[in-house]
Parts: structure tokens; sequence; C-alpha cells
């Protein structure tokens, strides 16, 4: 069973600064499904449903900070439900110990429930270091068992878990129909941010890509962090690549 693939705008950010619309369209035109947004260029709502329907693209998340989350999460749920995106995901956040990580999780839970009000879901995505252990047990899981299942579901970055050296296929089967999004990156090693196109590097893709339709996923998202090349060809030979594996 294939998924359908999306890709993370942030790993064509460069190319997004200079042409916003024009990016998606190239995006669309390399066979992506999907995107999930990091930011929406200053257009409303309305000019991002119909851009989005004139290209043929579906949302699959939107990455939306901690501090927009607090200061204007009506605004952001409204903005969702407008282009008819399912998913907010908050990218990341500051943690110096597990008393920041149980604060974060009692946040995070609170603003799940607002958003799950408006039939939308709200998720957490990782980095690396979330897993640092705190008495035995990694700043990542602290969050997710913190909060309710209802409220806060997560997207993975499977490839920030390879470089912590955990796979990333195991560690995914543990959040069996709490993941619907999952970021998929490739690595030439193990603890070091050497980025490279999905396939190229040591990351099982295959293997995680198995694991994610076990564990329900519904989307493969592609970032790439920092392309040698330019991210556009990047993004081009990343999808290419996901073919070729059968798994787009």
């Amino acid at each position: 069973m294939k998924l359908p693939v999306a890709i993370q705008l942030y790993s064509v950010r460069d190319a997004m600064e200079k042409d916003y619309a024009g990016t998606l369209k190239r995006i669309a035109d390399l066979g992506y499904k999907g995107v999930e947004f990091a930011g929406f260029g200053g257009f409303s709502a309305l000019q991002m449903k119909d851009l989005l329907k004139e290209l043929g693209l579906t949302p699959a998340g939107s990455h939306t900070n901690v501090k927009t989350l607090q200061e204007n999460l009506d605004e952001i749920i409204e903005y969702n439900l407008t282009i008819g995106n399912k998913y907010i995901v908050c990218p990341s956040n500051k943690y110096e110990s597990i008393e920041d990580y149980i604060t974060a999780a009692k946040f995070y839970d609170e603003c799940g429930e607002k958003i799950r009000a408006h039939g939308l879901e709200f998720l957490y995505h990782n980095h690396n270091f979330e897993f640092m252990k705190y008495d035995g047990e990694y700043g990542l899981d602290i969050i997710f068992n913190s909060v309710k299942p209802e409220n806060v579901g997560a997207e993975l970055d499977l490839g920030w878990i390879f470089y912590t050296g955990i796979d990333p296929a195991a560690y995914l089967k543990n959040f069996k129909k709490r993941c619907p999004l999952v970021h998929i990156k490739d690595f030439l090693s193990v603890g070091e941010r050497t980025f490279t196109e999905i396939g190229n590097g040591l990351v099982d893709v295959k293997g995680i890509a198995a694991a994610a339709v076990e564990a329900g996923v519904e989307w493969l998202i592609v970032e790439q962090d920092v392309s040698n090349i330019t991210s556009m060809e990047s993004a081009r030979i990343n999808l290419e690549n996901l073919k070729k594996m059968g798994l787009a």
C-alpha cells in the first residue's frame, strides 16, 4: 500500500521567499499530492484555498510556532478550517528540564482540546533533542504520556529519530493510530547533520514506510533541512527516489 506524499515547504523556503505561488506550482508540477505549510506567505485564507484548488494540492498540515498558538489560536483555527487543513502542528519548543516538558504538555493538551472542538487535530513534531532522558524517560515520551491522546497526536520526524541512533520504524510502532503524519528525511551518518536526499543515505526508507502504513499514518511528508544542490532539485530527487522505491 502506498501513502500519499507531501512536502514540508520549509524544505524549499528559499524559493518560497522569492515566489510563493510560483513555487507551489512547481511543487505540484513535480507530482507532490500535498503540502505542509510553514507560513502562508501573506495570502488570505480564501486566496490560499483558491490557489490550492487551482494547483490540485491538498493541505497536509500546518506548522505553527508556540508563540502564535498562544496569541492567535482562534485565527489559526479559522484559517485552517477555511483552507481545508485538518492538522495544526507545533513544530518545536525549548526544554531545559523535566518541568519544562510537563508545563509544555499541559499547554499542548489545552491547545489540542480547543482545536479538537472545531473538528481539527493538534500534533506535536519532534527533533532530536526530545530524546534526552529524564529519570529514564525520553522527553518526547513525557509529553505524550502527560496529555490526553484525543487532544494531542504525533507528527514523528523519523529522520531525526534515526539521527539519535533509535530505530525509527520500531519507535513508530508505539504510536499506532496516534500519528497521522510522519516526516521522512535521510542522512549520510548517525548523529551528524549530513542531510541528503531520501534514498541516498542510511535511513531504511522502505522499512519506515511499511511501519507507517501499519501504524495508520495518512501522509508521508518529505522534509530536507539543508541541500547541497538547489532546494527544488532536492525536492525533485526526493520524490523521484520514493517513486523508484515503489513508495509514491
